[in-house]
């Protein structure tokens, strides 16, 4: 095992979109870093992690990074091939590659002495950094469900869905409700011998335009919260109308208290016959499957769409308390007791990240360089200031926004807090 000498620098975890807009803030802020990406490649979840035929169900407009738009050629919904792209040509224009490091996993990242972080790598290296930046993702820790009784066909997660030959001719059950399991459902009515889809409880389903203008598009207005919903529910109602219609679920929430989903396909296959609604899962009898209202179909493959868990394998347990979906952090991204450690990321946005990455990544590069300056941890500052921890994972675009800004015109106080804690005699870490 080696020590490099990287004592002014800082690490980042990951080059998926989160990575790469945050590599682009730390250059262009002059602050020395490297970047480790276990893939071969930039793209993270768009890399490993989607199935060839997904488009985004965002918006190009709502997803492209403000300063460096996607082509004009590409469509309102680019493919995953496009996205990559599109990544690909942001690391290229910014020149972020000569940081990265390819093929290489964090193993191991823990505090050290001095306010350092050791950092182990796949390659054999410890590394001591200055700071630590984990973009990871929450698109890879499958949650996998659990039913009684023993299922003998085949069982996957929407993560291991790669393209339609995986469903071709076969009886195909989906479980759950979200964006990925409702695009495999469709899937399934095109190319499975049956679909079906499993559902808990009733959700929000919303064609992927109103007005022939993207619906994420709806979503990204100044207009508060409450009227949003109006807007959406009013429009459910003309253009879908009572989901209980197609076989579905009266939705059990509020609108945006949980993440709609937004497919056109869906409801279109439920009307022609082509997808058969369930509820939830009771029990597995062999190839059997029972539901919750006692009917029973014979299945050949379950694709879990059941989304995945926030982790961080590679922290050292107790730096970061995760609680479900939530990483406790302050301003959603900051450690509340340690130096220079930022979890960026981990948070569910409405739409498309390319809004909230560029001013959010430009406010962490800010606190990198204010946190050199003061004795404390910037969490327990803002800890002092009455700053409160998240209490969701799902972000509203807006909110999100306002909330860089106002940090932005706050990080004045931080010193000024700072300086009175050194006089009340807490000592910095």
């Amino acid at each position: 095992m080696t020590a490099a000498s990287t004592q002014d620098k800082i690490a980042i975890v990951g080059a998926g979109p989160v990575g790469i807009s945050m590599a682009r803030a730390l250059k262009q802020k002059g602050i020395a870093y490297d970047q480790y990406e276990a893939d071969s490649g930039v793209g993270g979840n768009w890399r490993h992690g989607v199935y060839h035929t997904a488009h985004i169900i965002s918006s190009r407009k709502t997803t492209e990074f403000p300063d460096f738009p996607m082509p004009a050629h590409y469509p309102d919904f680019p493919s995953a091939a496009q996205m990559l792209e599109y990544l690909n040509s942001y690391v290229e224009h910014y020149k972020l590659d000569e940081h990265i490091h390819f093929n290489t996993a964090v193993e191991h990242a823990k505090p050290h002495e001095n306010g350092l972080w050791e950092v182990r790598l796949s390659n054999g290296e410890t590394r001591l950094y200055d700071g630590l930046i984990i973009c990871n993702g929450h698109h890879w820790d499958a949650r996998w469900p659990r039913y009684e009784g023993i299922f003998d066909g085949e069982m996957i997660h929407s993560k291991d869905y790669k393209e339609p030959s995986q469903l071709a001719g076969k009886r195909v059950l989906v479980i759950g409700g979200g964006n990925s399991a409702c695009d495999i459902a469709a899937e399934s009515a095109r190319t499975a011998q049956s679909a079906h889809l499993s559902l808990r409880r009733g959700y929000w389903f919303l064609p992927k335009t109103f007005y022939g203008k993207p619906t994420a598009e709806l979503l990204t207005t100044w207009m508060p919260v409450w009227m949003q919903r109006i807007h959406l529910e009013t429009l459910v109602k003309v253009a879908v109308g009572d989901y209980r219609n197609y076989g579905l679920m009266k939705p059990d929430h509020r609108i945006f208290d949980h993440h709609p989903t937004i497919n056109t396909e869906l409801l279109h296959y439920l009307k022609h016959g082509k997808i058969k609604a369930h509820p939830d899962v009771k029990r597995f009898d062999g190839k059997l499957v029972e539901f919750a209202d006692g009917t029973r179909e014979e299945i050949d493959l379950i694709v879990c769409g059941t989304g995945f868990n926030v982790s961080i394998p590679f922290l050292e347990p107790g730096v970061v308390d995760i609680e479900g979906s939530i990483v406790k952090t302050q301003w959603g991204v900051i450690a509340p007791h340690h130096r220079q450690l930022y979890i960026y990321g981990w948070a569910q946005a409405r739409y498309g990240f390319g809004p909230l990455l560029t001013p959010a990544s430009d406010l962490i590069a800010d606190l990198i360089l204010l946190q050199r300056k003061l004795v404390h941890p910037i969490g327990e500052v803002l800890a002092r200031m009455k700053q409160p921890l998240p209490k969701s994972h799902l972000l509203d675009p807006m909110a999100a926004l306002r909330m860089v800004k106002s940090a932005r015109l706050s990080l004045w106080m931080l010193p000024l807090v700072d300086k009175y804690l050194m006089a009340n005699g807490k000592p910095g870490k």
